[in-house]
């Protein structure tokens, strides 16, 4: 049952971060990018001191991860044509 929570948690950060800045692919890399946002997020979070080692991320910090994934990928492969 938390393999299904993560892949809805992971589509629906993937979406709003969709919304914020336009991203490739579909369902399954929308849902992707989601869950890399949430690890993403976890990840950093951690390292600067937001979360201690079990903790992890919220459904905001996966739309902030999302994003910054996002906008990562925008500066090396360049603006929708």
């Amino acid at each position: 049952m938390h393999w299904l929570w993560v892949i809805i948690i992971g589509f629906l950060a993937g979406a709003i971060a969709k919304l914020f800045i336009a991203g490739p692919g579909g369902i399954i890399v929308t849902t992707l990018l989601g869950i890399v946002g949430a690890i993403f997020a976890t990840w950093l979070g951690q390292h600067i001191g937001w979360y201690g080692p079990d903790q992890g991320a919220g459904f905001l910090g996966a739309v902030v991860g999302a994003v910054l994934i996002l906008a990562i990928y925008r500066a090396v492969v360049g603006p929708p044509l």
